[in-house]
């Protein structure tokens, strides 16, 4: 068994690669108000009366450019015009998950992904509900369910739609097929699947279900890690602290990690699977996640979604295993991207914290390693997993304008604070009450800069 196991283990050991973004260097200034300001000029020129991604009705009244914007100044204005523009209609479990959809179009054939914004219902369990995810207008529902209709989905246009977020119900599968697990021929979709299930059970089998006498002391050690962080994965939501879960989490993870043995089992690896045994139980259970119980699965069912989640997490890993072999070059190379991005974009936080001695690698260190899962309420995680599998290959470089966004929400916070003072600031970041209003215009300002930048391959040249 000892060499049929680690012939097995080369099979699936490899790297991935993280592209950068690009673009020119913006102009410095010491005003506040110079980011959103810079960012509006600069764009106003690409979107010549059409809405962007972002909500910002640019040109609508395009005179408010000569005026210093503030970035509370330009909140406020995406807000009255969205109220003006969009209507809100209602899909998923939910009745409390409405929004307002906006809209976007395309621009020297360049994709525009147009966000929504949520529009908040009373119901606490409403926005803690296992959509995660807001709703959509008819139309684009409409749009969805003809891409999934069709004999051979059309990945690309798939990925526009699921950019701005996925129904509940069709997110399991619409997740299947972003991440190539799931293919795009309906009738290989089945057979694949089934096959792909049984192959888990047989390495669960094979690695997991096995004495301890035949495993190697690292494996050993590597199984009682793994033991030790399933109980610390997402610990304020009482799903994952009911023992079948975490028996699951420890099955996909210590499979994963004997059959890649380039990095094996990282801390903060455990985090990645939750997104996906939300996601694929939520096929089998309804109503508030606080409510579910894995006593309302059959072994089936669980067996399907563990297989799903090991299966989808090795996916999406694919694509950066380098952010989890020795000494995690992928994400030490993309926090390095980002301290860049932060520099060109907001000048001033960027030198107050060079000043007070922050090192990105401080903070951003986690957010790349858990994809903040850690840093925002869990029920808007899925919906912002949406757009990271409807970028595909580019995440990686996409990540960086997602974080610096992130980041710069606190701009003029950060830079009345000291050093130890930042240091627990963005350790417990007031994230706890965001909807998602907050985080859709964390993602509209990161394609926004995206757009911005991506043209000049020298931006963030390491």
């Amino acid at each position: 068994m000892r060499s049929g196991r680690e012939e097995d283990r080369g099979r699936e050991s490899g790297g991935g690669s993280s592209g950068g973004g690009g673009g020119p260097a913006g102009n410095s200034s010491p005003n506040t108000e110079w980011r959103f300001n810079q960012t509006l000029r600069n764009v106003q020129g690409l979107l010549k009366g059409r809405s962007f991604p972002g909500k910002v009705l640019l040109t609508r009244k395009s005179e408010r450019l000569n005026d210093p914007v503030t970035l509370e100044q330009s909140q406020d204005f995406e807000r009255s015009h969205l109220d003006d523009e969009f209507g809100s209609s209602d899909f998923g479990d939910t009745p409390s998950e409405r929004s307002i959809q906006g809209s976007g179009n395309p621009i020297n054939n360049t994709r525009l992904r147009s966000s929504s914004m949520n529009s908040e219902g009373t119901s606490t369990d409403g926005q803690k509900s296992i959509s995660g995810a807001r709703a959509t207008d008819s139309a684009r529902l409409a749009k969805f369910t003809k891409e999934l209709s069709v004999h051979t989905v059309i990945l690309e246009k798939l990925r526009e739609l699921s950019w701005s977020g996925i129904p509940p119900y069709m997110r399991p599968n619409i997740w299947r097929l972003l991440l190539g697990y799931a293919p795009p021929n309906s009738d290989r979709r089945e057979g694949v699947l089934a096959r792909k299930r049984n192959e888990y059970l047989e390495c669960v089998s094979l690695y997991y279900d096995i004495p301890d006498t035949e495993r190697s002391d690292d494996e050993i050690n590597m199984l009682r890690q793994i033991a030790v962080d399933c109980p610390r994965t997402v610990p304020d939501v009482t799903f994952f602290q009911q023992a079948q879960i975490q028996k699951s989490l420890e099955r996909i993870l210590y499979t994963w990690a004997i059959r890649h043995p380039a990095s094996g089992y990282v801390q903060g690896i455990n985090d990645l699977v939750t997104p996906f045994l939300v996601v694929f139980l939520s096929e089998h259970l309804s109503g508030n996640m606080d409510n579910w119980s894995t006593a309302d699965l059959s072994p089936e069912q669980i067996s399907n979604a563990e297989a799903d989640c090991y299966w989808c997490l090795s996916k999406l890993l694919d694509g950066m295993q380098d952010h989890y072999t020795f000494a995690q070059p992928g994400i030490q190379r993309l926090v390095f991207k980002l301290k860049e991005l932060v520099r060109r974009i907001d000048e001033p936080v960027s030198r107050h914290m060079d000043e007070q001695g922050l090192e990105f690698l401080q903070f951003a260190f986690r957010w790349f390693n858990c994809l903040l899962i850690r840093e925002i309420p869990f029920h808007l995680v899925t919906r912002l997993w949406d757009t990271y599998l409807a970028e595909g290959d580019a995440l990686p470089e996409f990540l960086v304008y997602i974080f610096a966004s992130f980041l710069l929400t606190w701009s003029d916070k950060l830079q009345k604070l000291d050093f130890q003072e930042m240091v627990m600031f963005l350790q417990h970041l007031p994230t706890h009450n965001w909807t998602h209003q907050e985080l859709e215009m964390v993602l509209s300002r990161a394609y926004m800069w995206h757009t911005m930048f991506n043209n000049s391959p020298s931006h963030l040249a390491s």
